[in-house]
């Protein structure tokens, strides 16, 4: 198996940006407001700051996919391990697709596609950055 291409990498971080805008999505179309006026302040404040860093996760995935794309493809040991961590990150996000129970939410065709091709971005991200952390060095 040849390492991975830094075309690859770069089009991850791409892909990164897809992701962001899905979750921008996510707070109107579960209704947080609503759902989450209820709870206490500070657990309304917590999921605030939790999907924070989550996004910020996010742009500094895409950052460094596309800036760094060459210096991950490279294999050295810092890359390796970058790459791993985005594995980990979104292999954990994609096996979430089928515990979280989303169903009631997918109302629509367009829902339903969204859901399914947001599926596929996790599924190309988790493998392209396996692929960087454990496939042979260039």
């Amino acid at each position: 198996m040849p390492s991975v291409p830094s075309e690859l990498i770069f089009t991850a971080g791409l892909a990164h940006l897809l992701v962001l805008l899905a979750a921008a999505m996510v707070p109107f179309k579960l209704d947080w407001r609503g759902a989450l006026g209820p709870l206490p302040l500070l657990h309304r404040q917590m999921y605030v700051v939790y999907g924070g860093y989550i996004i910020l996760s996010i742009v500094a995935f895409a950052v460094i996919s596309i800036v760094h794309a060459p210096q991950l493809a490279g294999g050295d040991g810092l890359a390796r391990a970058v790459c791993l961590y985005m594995a980990v990150f979104w292999g954990v996000r994609l096996g979430l697709q089928w515990v979280l129970a989303v169903k009631p939410y997918l109302t629509s065709t367009l829902d339903r596609l969204g859901y399914h091709a947001l599926t596929m971005v996790f599924v190309f991200l988790t493998l392209t950055y396996t692929w960087a952390a454990l496939g042979p060095s260039p």
